[in-house]
């Protein structure tokens, strides 16, 4: 690695912490401000690990479902959860952009919005919130070529919405292991 590329590597480490970065998976062992010392936190990763997730109605709430059961529970679903995920509720919506002088659209804009809910087993939420994903496609003349681009966004629009959940649970988790100090005490 040349010396630039070290320098540059190290200028954008320090500007991160700098600026409150704090690194959501790996733990802190020391006061001196270095987290990483081979040692990672898996108190956040096996509460994720413990989120049991609802069946979603229709095919893109099933595509969230199988991008979120990778993320949090990549070992299968939990035998005994301490949480459960529900999406509530999922709109699309459909915009025409670029317009034919006859008013026929060749592209369109499509917006999907999903309500979720994160509760402990007695049922109190923990996490009330929403997730919004913006995509688009081209209109073809090829009618296949069109539905392609259709499910192709759909699948992207899932994986955006799952990240942006996982990230949230994390985030949530990670919250509470700061605010208890101890990883295991949820």
């Amino acid at each position: 690695m040349s010396c630039n590329r070290i320098h540059t590597l190290l200028s954008v480490v320090l500007m991160l912490t700098a600026c409150g970065f704090e690194p959501l998976y790996v733990e802190k062992t020391s006061s001196s401000g270095w987290y990483y010392d081979n040692k990672f936190d898996t108190g956040i990763k096996e509460e994720m690990a413990s989120v049991r997730i609802e069946l979603i109605q229709d095919r893109i709430g099933q595509l969230i479902r199988n991008d979120l059961l990778d993320k949090l529970t990549p070992k299968g679903e939990p035998k005994e959860a301490k949480y459960i995920l529900k999406v509530t509720k999922i709109d699309k919506q459909e915009i025409d952009q670029a317009l034919r002088n006859d008013i026929t659209a060749t592209r369109k804009k499509v917006i999907y919005k999903v309500s979720y809910v994160l509760q402990n087993m007695e049922h109190k939420t923990l996490i009330n919130s929403n997730s919004v994903a913006y995509t688009g496609y081209d209109i073809l003349r090829d009618p296949y070529s069109t539905t392609f681009a259709q499910k192709k966004i759909e699948k992207n629009a899932a994986k955006i919405i799952a990240n942006d959940i996982s990230l949230r649970l994390g985030a949530y988790f990670h919250s509470l292991q700061t605010q208890r100090g101890n990883p295991n005490e949820y």
